[in-house]
C-alpha cells in the first residue's frame, strides 16, 4: 500500500482527482448559494405581490369581500402550499389555514420565516408577509419553505453520486495508470539490467507513440549508441596501440641490442642512437595524438570556442603548407567565397586542416595537384574542402578510415600511424559538424563540414 501511495503515477493522478474535486465542490456551493438567494428574492416578490392583491381586494370590497376571497383561494390551492390568515384588531381569525395568530410574529410589518400549524394538522416551516390593513386589520400571507426541498435534496444526492464517481474512476485511473508506467519502467529496468550485465546491444523499448517516456528512451538509446561506439573505440584503440607500438619498440630494442653486441665506432653508435631517437619520437606521437583524441572526445576543449573565419584558418594553413607541396612539385590552390564565421577552436579547426592536407601531400603523386576551398552551403553551414587527384579511398574503406590506427592498402607505403583522419573526424563532430569523405575521380575530396553560426561567441 506504501508503493502504491509513493507511486509518482498514482501522486499525479490523485492530485488532479483532489483539485477535480475541490472545483467541483466549489462550483457547486456558489450555484446553492445563488439558487437560495434567487429562490428567497422570488418569494419575497410573490409575497408582496400577493399581499398587495389582497389589500385591494379589501379596499374594494372590506372586510367580508376579502374574507370570501381568501377562503376562495384556500379551496383552490394545494394542502400547505400558501399560508393566508385575516384578522381583525383583536387578532381574532376571520378567514385563513391558520386557526389562531402566531406568536412568533414580531409586531410591525415585515417577512419572517416561522414554523406554523395550519389547519391541516401539519406544522409548515413558512415565510410570512405581516401586513398592517385600514381598520386595523392585520394580514399574513406566507409561502412554505420547503416546497423546493425535494428539488434540494436530489441537487445534493446528485453532486455526492457526481463525486463518488468521480473519486472511483479517478482512484481507478491512476491505478491504472501506475500499472502501464511501471510496465514500462521494468521493460527499460529489464533492459539496463542485461546492459550493466554486458550485453552492450540491447536498448531500451520504445514504442514510437511520441510520448515522454518514448522521448527518454530514445535519449538514453542515443547515448548507449554512443557508450558502445566509445568501448568498442577503446578496444580497438587498445589492440591498435599493442599492434603499432610493437614495431617502433621491437626496432629499438634491436638497435640498442645491437649497439650492445658489437660495439661500433662513434660514428655508428651515433646514427643507432639517432634511429632510437627517431622510434621514440614515433612512439610519442602515436601517444600525443591519442592523448588529443581523448580530450576531443571529452568535448573539453568546447569552452575555448570562439568567432573564428574559417576561411581565414584555411589559408593560413595552406600558406604554411606551400614550400612542402612546391618542393614536391604539386600545384596547390586555395579557394574562397570570402568570409566564414563560425563559431569553434582556431588552433583544431587549423589542425584539422593541416591533417587533411597532410594526408593529400603522402598520397599525392609528383605534379599532382591539390585544391583547398571553403564554401557557404545553401543550408548556411561552411564547408572547408581539401580535394586532390591522388589514389583515392575505396568505398569498403571509408567507413572505416575515421578508425584509430585504421590504414588501407594505399597508405600502407607512406609515414603515418592511422590516427590523422580520426582526429579530423573527432574535431568536426566537437564542432557539431560531419566530416565527408568523396571521390574526385581520380582522387579524394574531404569535407569538413560545420554547422551555421549565429555570430555570437559560444563562451
Amino acid at each position: 500500500m506504501n508503493r502504491l501511495i509513493r507511486s509518482s503515477p498514482v501522486t499525479w493522478a490523485l492530485g488532479y482527482l483532489l483539485l477535480g474535486l475541490a472545483a467541483l465542490v466549489a462550483f457547486a456551493v456558489l450555484l446553492w448559494y445563488a439558487w437560495n438567494v434567487s429562490i428567497f428574492s422570488g418569494r419575497e416578490e410573490i409575497l408582496h405581490a400577493d399581499a398587495q392583491h389582497l389589500a385591494d381586494v379589501f379596499a374594494r370590497e372590506g372586510p367580508g369581500g376579502l374574507t370570501a376571497h381568501i377562503q376562495a383561494r384556500l379551496r383552490l390551492q394545494i394542502v400547505g402550499e400558501r399560508t393566508l390568515l385575516l384578522t381583525d384588531a383583536a387578532y381574532r381569525p376571520l378567514a385563513g389555514n391558520l386557526a389562531a395568530w402566531p406568536r412568533q410574529i414580531p409586531d410591525g410589518s415585515g417577512t419572517h420565516a416561522v414554523m406554523v400549524d395550519q389547519l391541516a394538522g401539519q406544522p409548515v416551516h413558512t415565510l410570512l408577509l405581516r401586513t398592517t390593513l385600514p381598520g386595523d386589520y392585520h394580514l399574513l400571507v406566507g409561502r412554505d419553505l420547503g416546497f423546493y426541498l425535494p428539488l434540494e435534496r436530489k441537487f445534493a444526492w446528485g453532486l455526492t453520486a457526481a463525486v463518488t464517481f468521480l473519486f472511483v474512476v479517478g482512484v481507478a485511473g491512476a491505478v491504472l495508470i501506475r500499472r502501464q508506467v511501471l510496465a514500462r519502467v521494468q521493460g527499460m529496468r529489464t533492459t539496463v539490467s542485461a546492459i550493466m550485465a554486458g550485453d552492450l546491444h540491447q536498448r531500451l523499448p520504445a514504442s514510437g507513440s511520441g510520448d515522454e517516456l518514448d522521448t527518454l528512451s530514445q535519449t538514453i538509446n542515443g547515448m548507449l549508441d554512443h557508450i558502445e561506439r566509445l568501448i568498442h573505440g577503446i578496444r580497438d584503440v587498445s589492440n591498435s596501440i599493442a599492434h603499432d607500438l610493437r614495431t617502433p619498440l621491437a626496432e629499438l630494442r634491436s638497435r640498442l641490442e645491437e649497439l650492445t653486441l658489437t660495439r661500433p665506432g662513434p660514428a655508428e653508435t651515433f646514427a643507432g642512437i639517432e634511429a632510437a631517437v627517431a622510434d621514440v619520437d614515433r612512439v610519442m606521437r602515436i601517444f600525443a595524438a591519442l592523448l588529443r583524441l581523448a580530450e576531443l572526445d571529452t568535448g573539453a576543449r568546447r569552452s575555448g570556442f570562439v568567432q573564428v573565419d574559417a576561411s581565414r584558418v584555411a589559408a593560413e594553413v595552406v600558406e604554411f603548407y606551400e614550400p612542402a607541396a612546391e618542393q614536391k612539385g604539386v600545384a596547390f590552390s586555395f579557394q574562397s567565397a570570402g568570409a566564414a564565421p563560425v563559431a569553434g577552436d582556431p588552433v583544431l579547426l587549423a589542425q584539422a586542416v593541416s591533417n587533411l592536407i597532410d594526408n593529400s601531400l603522402k598520397c599525392v603523386p609528383d605534379r599532382g595537384a591539390i585544391r583547398v576551398r571553403v564554401d557557404k552551403r545553401a543550408d548556411g553551414s561552411v564547408a572547408i574542402e581539401v580535394a586532390d587527384n591522388g589514389p583515392g579511398i575505396a568505398a569498403a574503406d571509408k567507413p572505416k578510415v575515421t578508425e584509430r590506427f585504421f590504414r588501407g592498402d594505399a597508405s600502407r607505403g607512406t609515414p603515418g600511424v592511422g590516427l590523422g583522419l580520426s582526429i579530423v573526424d573527432a574535431v568536426a563532430r566537437l564542432h557539431g559538424g560531419v566530416l565527408e569523405l568523396l571521390d574526385n575521380h581520380p582522387g579524394l575530396r574531404a569535407q569538413m563540414v560545420l554547422p551555421v553560426t549565429d555570430g555570437r561567441s559560444s563562451r
